[in-house]
């Protein structure tokens, strides 16, 4: 049975082996990329048990990504086909600093096709914790339609849920749309994961005390607002807000999936009975070992690499 309940779009991940333009690069490395499929991949490197629930092709890039998460050891009994429509995947340029371009093929991908059907038999009764992001609502009216059924269903079942914003405004239909679903999709959430600036889109500001007082009012048990590498800032109701400090790194090397293994390092300490500023270290441990690494998730540590990891700065 599994301790934790994902669901996302996994991509095949094309990553540029040289500098330049992803039209001029000759060779790419493949992998597999995707939010939460990342967020699975970490938990599941720290020994939790995780079911991905998704929809790919049945093509080449799909059955990578099966293999990929059989690898990994995650629970795939509700991985999805498509038999009309093929598995998204994309392309990603090498850089030396700040954020890697992208170009995404998944406007008609196989998890497009996501329904309510598909996820009627998906058991959240049962399990400890069920991880959404932003991402999957943004996909088209017919996902969000079936994003909202799981989190409602996860919600009058009593399970505990977390929610990462993780804005992606080019695939929405509008900003204002945007703001509206991931708003309201936040208030079946137990535990909150906005950035800055995503605070700034969302309800209109970037001081940390006021997002977290406005997702507090929506029913969040507490509010974990990221600030880069910098720092996160904890908030529970009627507590003050506690300052935990990131974890510095020589050489940033890709800062895909540093969110995404934030959420794995606050996940992995509310399954383990840890407290809030706990899981606030260990999230900005988990990140900072993340950027250190080029593709989406090959920085997820295993459990005694994470704890060296945070006893090596403690010295």
């Amino acid at each position: 049975m599994a301790s934790v309940v994902l669901i996302g779009e996994p991509l095949g991940l094309f990553s540029a082996q040289e500098y330049g333009a992803v039209k001029d690069v000759p060779r790419f490395n493949r992998s597999v990329a995707g939010a939460e499929l990342n967020v699975g991949v970490g938990l599941s490197r720290l020994d939790h048990t995780v079911k991905y629930v998704t929809k790919i092709g049945r093509d080449p890039i799909g059955e990578h990504i099966l293999d990929f998460m059989d690898v990994e050891k995650m629970d795939t009994s509700h991985v999805l086909f498509s038999d009309d429509h093929e598995t998204g995947l994309m392309l990603k340029n090498k850089v030396s600093d700040g954020d890697p371009i992208t170009a995404y093929y998944r406007r008609c991908s196989a998890f497009t096709t996501l329904s309510v059907d598909d996820l009627r038999n998906v058991d959240v009764s049962s399990i400890k914790l069920l991880h959404v992001t932003g991402i999957p609502p943004a996909v088209n009216p017919g996902v969000r339609e079936a994003i909202f059924y799981l989190m409602k269903k996860a919600r009058e079942a009593g399970t505990f849920i977390t929610f990462d914003p993780n804005l992606r405004p080019a695939i929405w239909e509008s900003e204002a749309t945007m703001v509206s679903v991931l708003n309201e999709l936040a208030s079946y959430a137990d535990v909150v994961l906005p950035g800055i600036a995503e605070g700034k889109l969302l309800m209109g500001s970037d001081d940390v005390e006021d997002i977290a007082k406005f997702y507090l009012n929506q029913g969040a048990k507490v509010v974990i607002t990221k600030n880069g590498a910098h720092r996160a800032f904890v908030t529970e109701k009627a507590k003050e807000t506690i300052n935990v400090k990131g974890f510095e790194v020589d050489k940033v090397v890709d800062t895909v999936g540093a969110g995404d293994g934030f959420a794995v390092g606050i996940i992995h300490a509310y399954l383990n009975g840890r407290s809030w500023t706990d899981a606030a270290v260990y999230g900005n441990a988990i990140g900072s070992l993340q950027v250190q690494h080029v593709g989406d998730n090959e920085g997820l540590p295993t459990r005694s690499r994470l704890e060296s990891y945070i006893e090596k700065f403690k010295q």
